[in-house]
């Protein structure tokens, strides 16, 4: 019965995925707002100086006799150049800026580089390309298949912006490529400083929009000053969520730690947007309306924990939280199974588990839950990770009503002024970087497929994957969505060693039992 399950409710790649889409690059333009704008320069929050790499999405379309692909381009060019007006800073450069007035800090946070968006339209990336493929041919296009790196124009680091080249750096690019069939893939870069994914299905939506010759749906709220820091800091929490990786090894210095000690704490800190140069398998697990539904009822038990009375089960037990908590423990417990019936090892290992922490990260909107709430329309980044910590032995163990409860309260701990103080902590802290063994991404409910365009809805839309083994995505299952994603069932992508992976796969589907 478990084989099934295995077989039924994940996805491996087939003999039929193409390793090249044989795409062949046409026109690359720079292309520069439609209207002159003001040359400005943008003012970048601590949350969006986190956030320097690139995010790429793919957004495939089926034929529509309708609209040719030259009419399709034409539309997405003439409304790439509009949208430009409302998102100048799409068309700027990064650079860094040193500030020395106190108005922007004093103390440890003044004098020190800043990166900072000059809107001078410079321009933005717009490229036409032809695939000799179909899109049948490209096979489940759910599989994060590598060969979808070809649908998106690159900048010449893939990886992140270096200090060296910033005013040669694109902040967003299109790239449009027909298939043979007459369907077509949009592939859009950005930057992450520039959108969260809020934000970008705004982008999205107005892009749609003026494609049809219609108005923007939303202006944007570019100021993001809304978001700078305050004046002096004040860090009103302990944050363990961050690791600041420049005062790290001073700070355990002076506590007078031992060599071995130092190099065990050292090595546990990981930067979990780090790339990896493991080879890792792709695996997508499919969680069927069905299994959520199961895995609310088991957070819906009682337990003996004084703290989780279930009073606040609706808010606590959402898809989201029971989701997030299923991932965790499988993810925290890989490399941990004990192999061997010996009772001293079994104890060996309950109490190497009992000492071991995992810490997952998840991303939390912060535009309701400020004083007063942002604008609705705020561009830019208005996330900040949550998390939750537990023992190993108490992910395996442990009540899986009172883990969903911990991952719960991670996002009711971001109140107004938590997120202001996460904030200070950057004006003070340079380097900061999630600290935490795993990080959930949710493109679940983002709704980049429902986005209404002329020719219609996406058929899929997905992000590009790359080797990073400590983030999950979560996306909305392809079996779902027919126009509307309203089967709410999800699609858990996950990359890791062959070996992991077949424990991580084990604990997946033991758990949902």
């Amino acid at each position: 019965m478990g084989s099934n399950r295995d077989h039924e409710n994940s996805r491996i790649p087939c003999c039929s995925i193409p390793q090249d889409l044989k795409v062949t690059l046409g026109k690359l333009s720079n292309v520069v707002p439609i209207e002159e704008t003001e040359v400005k320069s943008m003012f970048l929050s601590n949350i969006d100086q986190l956030l320097n790499f690139n995010v790429e999405t793919i957004h495939f379309f089926e034929a529509n006799p309708d609209f040719p692909f030259d009419i399709v381009v034409e539309k997405l060019k003439i409304a790439f150049r509009k949208m430009l007006v409302h998102y100048d800073f799409l068309a700027g450069r990064l650079r860094w800026v040193v500030h020395q007035d106190q108005d922007q800090g004093q103390g440890q946070g003044q004098g020190r580089p800043r990166l900072e968006i000059y809107c001078n339209s410079a321009g933005a990336g717009f490229a036409v390309a032809s695939s000799d493929l179909s899109l049948a041919e490209l096979g489940d296009l759910m599989y994060p298949n590598p060969a979808f790196q070809q649908l998106v124009v690159k900048n010449s680091s893939s990886t992140g912006i270096t200090p060296e080249d910033l005013d040669q750096q694109l902040l967003c690019a299109l790239q449009v490529t027909s298939f043979k069939c007459g369907g077509f893939a949009l592939g859009i870069f950005t930057n992450h400083i520039a959108f969260d994914g809020i934000t970008f299905k705004m982008f999205l939506e107005n892009l749609a929009s003026l494609a049809a010759n219609k108005p923007m749906v939303t202006i944007p709220y570019n100021n993001r000053q809304i978001l700078a820091a305050r004046y002096p800091p004040r860090v009103t929490f302990s944050h363990p969520e961050l690791i600041n990786i420049d005062e790290i090894t001073p700070s355990i210095r002076e506590e007078g730690q031992e060599e071995e000690q130092y190099s065990s704490t050292s090595s546990s800190i990981k930067n979990v947007f780090e790339f990896t140069l493991e080879n890792l398998d792709f695996k997508i697990f499919r969680l069927s309306v069905e299994d959520i539904s199961n895995l609310k009822k088991k957070a819906a038990e009682p337990n003996n924990n004084n703290n989780n009375n279930n009073n606040n089960g609706t808010k606590t037990i959402t898809s989201f939280n029971v989701v997030t908590t299923h991932i965790w423990r499988c993810k925290a417990l890989v490399g941990m199974l004990t192999k061997d019936d010996d009772d001293d090892i079994l104890l060996l290992e309950k109490q190497k588990k009992k000492k071991t922490n995992s810490t997952i990260l998840y991303a939390v909107d912060l535009r309701p839950r400020l004083v007063p709430p942002l604008p609705v329309t705020f561009t830019g980044n208005a996330i900040l990770n949550a998390y939750a910590t537990a023992s190993l032995v108490k992910l395996e163990e442990g009540p899986f009503s009172h883990l969903v409860q911990m991952v719960s309260q991670g996002a009711t701990r971001l109140t107004d002024e938590y997120a202001r103080s996460v904030i200070d902590w950057g004006e003070i802290h340079y380097k900061g970087y999630p600290n935490g063994d795993v990080l959930v991404s949710s493109w679940w409910k983002l709704g980049f497929s429902e986005v209404d365009y002329p020719w219609g809805r996406p058929k899929y839309s997905c992000p590009i994957v790359y080797h990073r083994k400590d983030i999950i995505l979560l996306f909305p299952d392809n079996y779902d969505i027919e126009g509307v994603n309203d089967g709410k069932g999800v699609n858990v992508l996950v990359a890791l060693p062959t070996k992991e992976m077949e424990e991580f796969q084990k604990l997946f589907y033991k758990f949902l039992l």
